[in-house]
């Protein structure tokens, strides 16, 4: 049996997936109710790798209509920590 990492053990491995998508990010000053997109000039591609590695790292299914809720720290946090089991 899988189990989930703790909150602050999540919000870490969300922000490193981040870095290794835009490893130039500060991502110490990412505001966590603002679009990665528009914090990190994500383009589609990147979103698309960050959401696999995701799914890789938490073992969670997202399907792409579930898109936009990982758009922010705050809402990819409670996505992620509400699919524990």
């Amino acid at each position: 049996m899988t189990t989930m990492p703790s909150n602050a053990d999540a919000r870490e491995q969300i922000l490193r997936l981040l870095g290794d998508i835009a490893p130039e990010a500060d991502l110490t000053a990412l505001n966590p109710d603002v679009s990665f997109r528009d914090q990190l000039d994500l383009d589609s591609m990147d979103f698309l790798n960050f959401v696999v590695s995701l799914h890789q790292a938490f073992h969670i299914e997202i399907p792409e209509s579930d898109y936009p809720k990982y758009m922010t720290l705050n809402s990819c946090l409670a996505q992620v920590t509400a699919s524990r089991p």
